[in-house]
């Protein structure tokens, strides 16, 4: 095996979640290792604009507006897929929501159902028809889901994004085991500490600065960028990493050995 850089030539992907932070820098290397890339996302503006910079890069990309927790959504983002580009070869489904913020005592059922719905069902809706089209095709195929330290190391005041996020490693080990036999390798990122809109504004929230925050959640004493967790969903969605199914690679400077 050779090990030149991660080449995604001639492959299709869906970015879900593609609008912005950790989705449109995944997006954005896909394409720019060769894959033509489908940008979801519920924002058209936020989706717009990350296919416009592929484009604009010499990428190949189109943009497909996509609420993940609504399935007729989800079954129409990857028949246009197939439409457009002729095919499904990988996928990341990143699409989340702002985690809640309450004690489990105190809990808005309301915002709990949400974020269970795009967090957890919505990853679930994407693996059911991304893997039926890879069935279908006959030729495998790899799907990344994007957990969270979260889903093996909780935080208080968030169960609902606590329990989506384990969920999602179950759904990710399920996945692996089911089609394992048809060459779908099914895996997940868990992303720590990263430098996102959502995480700005969950500092903001709190009155806590980067400098405050972040050597509680990295040995680095940093936040991530974006970039270092697409370039793990690019290996994932590559033949470099064809030995690699049911894992849970975890992206977060540390913050789990401690």
């Amino acid at each position: 095996m050779s090990f030149e850089a991660v080449s995604l030539e001639g492959r299709v992907a869906i970015v879900t979640g593609a609008g912005v932070g950790m989705g449109a820098a995944t997006a954005r290397l896909l394409a720019a290792r060769g894959a033509k890339v489908v940008v979801s996302d519920i924002n058209p503006e936020t989706g717009e604009a990350t296919t416009e910079q592929i484009l604009s890069d010499g990428g190949e990309a189109c943009f497909i507006k996509c609420d993940v927790a609504d399935e007729g959504q989800v079954e129409a983002l990857v028949a246009r897929t197939v439409e457009t580009f002729g095919k499904l070869d990988c996928a990341v489904n990143n699409a989340a929501i702002t985690p809640d913020t309450l004690p489990i005592a105190e809990a808005d059922m309301e915002v709990w159902d949400r974020v269970i719905a795009v967090d957890l069902r919505g990853v679930m809706l994407c693996m059911k028809y991304e893997i039926r089209q890879m069935l279908a095709q006959g030729n495998g195929g790899s799907v990344v889901n994007i957990s969270s330290v979260s889903g093996v190391r909780p935080q208080p005041n968030n169960s609902a994004y606590v329990a989506a996020k384990h969920g999602v490693i179950g759904l990710t080990k399920a996945g692996s085991l089911e089609n394992a036999p048809h060459n779908i390798r099914v895996n997940a990122v868990l992303p720590g500490a990263i430098d996102t809109p959502m995480l700005r504004a969950a500092l903001e929230a709190n009155n806590f600065t980067e400098a405050e925050f972040a050597p509680q959640l990295s040995l680095f004493s940093r936040f991530g960028k974006p970039e270092e967790v697409a370039e793990a969903s690019a290996w994932l969605c590559s033949d470099a990493s064809s030995y690699v199914t049911g894992h849970s690679m975890a992206l977060e400077a540390g913050y789990l050995t401690r």
